[in-house]
């Protein structure tokens, strides 16, 4: 292959319409653009939402809630998912490669939801108070 042998797909590239060829035609004199107006001028177009001075629509209504930025990167870890693990020492590498996380995870934070039946040592990971009190019930351990 050379750079002078290479061509767009058949199809591709669809040809222009030719405008201003005579009364004849739709496209001549005006050429579809009809008659005067700001729409008739070249480069008598307005910004994406423009309402004609009119209060925009995305400006007129009301703005609701709130999206976190943080979200997308923590996760958190129900206390029945650790179970299923075969790892004693559980820290947010395990959680990765377990999918009990995303992969772009960065922190994670494990919650009381069900109920933990092995002793398992929680390294690096934040643990919220009635989980904690759970692990340790179970015969494990949580370092910070």
């Amino acid at each position: 292959m050379f750079l002078n042998t290479i061509r767009s797909s058949e199809g591709a590239r669809k040809k222009s319409r030719r405008v201003g060829r005579g009364i004849g035609c739709t496209m001549g004199k005006t050429c579809g653009r009809g008659h005067k107006g700001q729409k008739a001028r070249s480069g008598g177009f307005h910004k994406v939402g423009f309402e004609g001075g009119q209060m925009p629509l995305q400006r007129r209504l009301p703005k609701v809630g709130f999206t976190s930025l943080i979200s997308k990167y923590s996760a958190e870890v129900r206390l029945h998912e650790l179970n299923g693990l075969n790892a004693e020492v559980i820290d947010l590498n395990i959680l990765i490669a377990a999918n009990i996380v995303p992969a772009f995870t960065k922190k994670a934070k494990i919650i009381k939801s069900g109920e933990l039946t092995k002793a398992v040592t929680i390294k690096g990971i934040k643990v919220t108070g009635g989980a904690k009190v759970s692990i340790e019930a179970a015969g494990g351990k949580v370092e910070v």
